[in-house]
């Protein structure tokens, strides 16, 4: 099974690399720093027909984040399975990184054999998530929040943005985010609340006190 190991910190990278390969059924067939440097790598490699399996990649990076890079691999190299082996368990996050095609969800404190387990599974086609990831997801399914509570930290600020008047490029350049991504928050935020407009959703913001009434105009 041919690897690509996708981290900014060698030291880590190093200590992957060391592990699987002493397994003996895993190659690793590349590295890379971030995420820009991975598809740069990626399209190398498929000119030659040596694409990996399996990219594992941290999801923060310098350059281009691991949640931007896993949309474009999987986009990009249909074939090659991503799983991110991360710090950070935040359900945007996770949401995020599974909507870009991600096969697993790791987090860093687990153990040598879980990160194989999921390696193994995302092969077969499987999707492997860290314990934790799983039940809150689960919970998600069970409980639905509703309301404000519906969304993410990042959405709440989209939200008070929208409400002060900001179009997507303010609130991308408030966020330091991509004019892109800025608009898929405002999607999400008037999906998750059942609004139709903007005005309607500063409205709400004004009622739940996330801005004073007269910065709404």
């Amino acid at each position: 099974m041919r690897v690509m190991i996708v981290d900014d910190h060698a030291v880590v990278r190093r200590g992957i690399r060391a592990y699987l390969e002493v397994l003996g059924d895993f190659q690793v067939a590349a590295e890379a720093a971030d995420g820009r440097q991975a598809l740069d790598r990626l399209r190398e490699m498929s000119l030659h027909g040596r694409l990996p399996d399996i990219v594992l990649v941290d999801l923060l990076m310098p350059r281009m984040d691991g949640v931007a890079a896993t949309a474009r691999i999987t986009r990009a190299h249909p074939g090659v399975k991503v799983v991110v082996l991360t710090s950070f368990g935040e359900m945007e996050r996770v949401h995020a990184a599974l909507a870009g095609g991600a096969s697993g969800y790791l987090l860093k404190d687990a153990e040598p054999d879980e990160v194989v387990a999921a390696l193994r599974a995302a092969m077969r086609g499987d999707v492997f998530l860290n314990p934790s990831v799983a039940r809150r997801l689960t919970q998600e399914v069970v409980s639905p929040p509703t309301g404000l509570s519906a969304l993410t930290g990042r959405e709440r600020e989209v939200l008070t943005l929208v409400a002060q008047g900001c179009s997507n490029q303010r609130i991308a350049d408030a966020l330091v985010i991509s004019e892109r991504t800025a608009r898929t928050h405002v999607s999400n935020v008037l999906r998750k609340l059942q609004l139709s407009s903007r005005t309607q959703a500063a409205l709400v913001a004004v009622r739940q006190g996330l801005v004073p009434q007269q910065n709404t105009g």
